[in-house]
C-alpha cells in the first residue's frame, strides 16, 4: 500500500491546541463495523457501548516533563533538549534544537521558566527565551551523536539531588509538535491520563485523556473490567513515515509491559467471552506485541510492532481513540481494525461535522 492512501484534507483550525475543561466532555464518533454505522455522542457516554464482562485496557505510562532549555556554555547560544529514553544512569538519549549548534564535549546550563519570543524579536533558534535565570548545579554534557539517523544526541547530565524531583522543577511537559504554544502550568495535569503511574513517556496516551476517575469508577460498578499495561510512548509516534510503500517503514521501537495480575484480567476475559477494549494505539501494540497463542503473556518486551491494513488482530475487539495525523502509522492501525475508506469516510464526516483532531481532541469508539 501507498503512503498517499492514508491521506485526508484537515483544515488547521480543527487541530486542537487546548483541552477542554471537563475531560469527558469531549465529542465521541462511534463507529460500528457490523452495522457500517456513525453516531455522534460525547465521550461521558461511552458506557452505553461497554458491557459488564468486557475490559477496558488502559496504558498507564506517566508522561515527563521531558522539554528543558539553557545555554551553551561559552556561546551563549539558547538550546533546547528533549528526553527521549533513559540509556543507564544519568546517560540519556535527547533530541536538541538547534543540533548544529552543540557537539561532543558541549555543555548546556539548564535555566528554569520560559516563554515565548515576543513577536518582532530577533528570534533565538529555539524559540523561546529564559525568564529566571540558570541553574548552577545543573548541566548537560553532549557525549556525541547517538542516533545518526534520527539526529539524537547522548547526554549525561550532572545535578545536585534527584534528577525526577529536579526534571519536575525545571522541565517541560512535551506537547506536540502541532501544538504551537508553550507548555503551561496546567498542561501537567491535564496532558497526564488520571491513573498515570510510571514515569517514562514523552508523549501522553491520548485516548486515555477522556477519562475522569468517576467515570472509570461507573465502569467498574457496572461490571467493567479494567486492566493496565505499560508502554512508554516515544517521539517515534511524532515521526512521519518517510517511505511511499508503508511496508518499507521501520517502526521506532519503545519499551512495554504487562505485569502477571493485568495479564490474567485480561485472559480471564478473553476465557470468558468479553471483549478486550483498548484505550488507544499504545495499549493496542502491547497487547498485540504481548500476543501468545490468543492471550496475553506476561512479562517485558520492546516492541516495534507495526501495525497496518492486513494485519490479523489476536488479542484487541475494540478501540477508543483519538483522530489521527494524516499518513501517520496511528491512522493505519485503525485502518487495520476497521476498513481504510470507512475510516477516511468517518474523517471527512469529523472534518464536516467540526471535530477537534490530535492530542486535546475528541475520541472515536470501533465496536
Amino acid at each position: 500500500m501507498r503512503i498517499e492512501d492514508f491521506d485526508y484534507e484537515l483544515p488547521v483550525e480543527l487541530i486542537a491546541q487546548t483541552p477542554l475543561d471537563e475531560r469527558d466532555s469531549c465529542r465521541l464518533m462511534v463507529l460500528d463495523r457490523s452495522k457500517g454505522t456513525v453516531e455522534h455522542r460525547h465521550f461521558y457516554d461511552i458506557l452505553d457501548y461497554v458491557n459488564p464482562g468486557d475490559c477496558l485496557v488502559l496504558n498507564d505510562s506517566r508522561v515527563i516533563p521531558a522539554r528543558m532549555y539553557g545555554i551553551k556554555e561559552g556561546t551563549g547560544a539558547h538550546i533546547e533538549l528533549l528526553l527521549i529514553k533513559r540509556i543507564e544512569g544519568d546517560k540519556w538519549e535527547c533530541m536538541v534544537r538547534p543540533g548544529k549548534r552543540l557537539h561532543e564535549g558541549d555543555t548546556v546550563r539548564l535555566a528554569g521558566r520560559t516563554e515565548t519570543v515576543p513577536a518582532g524579536s530577533e528570534e533565538p533558534e529555539c524559540g523561546y527565551i529564559l525568564v529566571n535565570g540558570i541553574e548552577k548545579d545543573f548541566c548537560a554534557h553532549i557525549l556525541g551523536i547517538h542516533d545518526r539517523d534520527n539526529g539524537t544526541r547522548l547526554v549525561e547530565f550532572e545535578y545536585d539531588g534527584i534528577f525526577m524531583e529536579r526534571l519536575e522543577e525545571i522541565g517541560s511537559m512535551p506537547l506536540p509538535p502541532y501544538i504551537t504554544r508553550p507548555a503551561e502550568d496546567s498542561d501537567r495535569e491535564m496532558y497526564q491520563t488520571v491513573y498515570s503511574r510510571i514515569d517514562g513517556s514523552v508523549a501522553a496516551p491520548t485516548a486515555g485523556l477522556h477519562f475522569t476517575k468517576e467515570l472509570l469508577r461507573q465502569a467498574e460498578a457496572k461490571g467493567v473490567r479494567i486492566a493496565y499495561v505499560t508502554l512508554h510512548v516515544g517521539i517515534g509516534t511524532f515521526r512521519p513515515v518517510k517511505v511511499d510503500v508503508i511496508e518499507e517503514h521501520k517502526m521506532h521501537f519503545e519499551e512495554c509491559s504487562i505485569d502477571e495480575e493485568n495479564a490474567a484480567v485480561i485472559n480471564d476475559t478473553i476465557d470468558s467471552g468479553g471483549r478486550i477494549i483498548s484505550v488507544g494505539t499504545t495499549s493496542t501494540r502491547t497487547l498485540e506485541s504481548m500476543n501468545e497463542n490468543g492471550h496475553v503473556k506476561d512479562g517485558k518486551t520492546s516492541t516495534g510492532i507495526f501495525i497496518y491494513p492486513g494485519y490479523e488482530f489476536r488479542i484487541v475487539d475494540s478501540l477508543i481513540t483519538n483522530f489521527h495525523l494524516p499518513k501517520s502509522t496511528l491512522l493505519m492501525l485503525i485502518s487495520a481494525l476497521y476498513d481504510r475508506e470507512k475510516i477516511l469516510e468517518a474523517y471527512a464526516e469529523a472534518v464536516k461535522e467540526g471535530y477537534r483532531f490530535f492530542s486535546y481532541g475528541d475520541a472515536m469508539l470501533i465496536i
